[in-house]
């Protein structure tokens, strides 16, 4: 969207959803490796990750409802959630949410441990979400007061 002043050259303005895209489309530093999908599978809505330490892998796994592909390493498990799953959440801590499935730290990919019977590879983020806060003892952030 574009402006003209009456005193000066047209501005821009951006909004927030542009300033978070532009956040997202900015490279990670280092090697860039990214979690793949199953041959087979689609991905029709774009795909980030969300891991945990390995230890709350399979008490996360036990409370789903429906889990999408699911890998893991020794210290580790990743769920493949759909594009923008972090929008107005704030997964609770020890979670780490990766935009486009990206691992720059990691020295190598880690196995697939779970692939489901669709081609979807998706793990619903709102129980996923809601799991991890309870394994966490965190409020889920849309439960929080607001502080004026």
């Amino acid at each position: 969207m574009r402006r003209t002043s009456a005193t000066g050259p047209a501005t821009r303005i951006l909004s927030l959803d542009t300033l978070v895209r532009v956040k997202r489309d900015r490279p990670a530093p280092g090697p860039l490796r990214r979690l793949p999908v199953p041959e087979g599978m689609r991905v029709p809505l774009g795909y980030d990750a969300v891991s945990v330490p390995a230890p709350f892998g399979p008490p996360l796994l036990s409370r789903l409802p429906r889990v999408g592909c699911v890998y893991a390493d020794p210290t580790h498990w990743w769920w493949i959630v759909p594009a923008d799953s972090d929008v107005a959440l704030e997964w609770p801590a020890p979670a780490h949410y990766s935009t486009g499935a990206v691992m720059p730290d990691a020295p190598r990919l880690p196995g697939l441990i779970h692939k489901p019977d669709g081609m979807i590879p998706y793990t619903p983020p709102i129980p996923l979400y809601l799991a991890l806060c309870r394994l966490t003892g965190t409020t889920p952030s849309w439960s929080r007061p607001i502080n004026a």
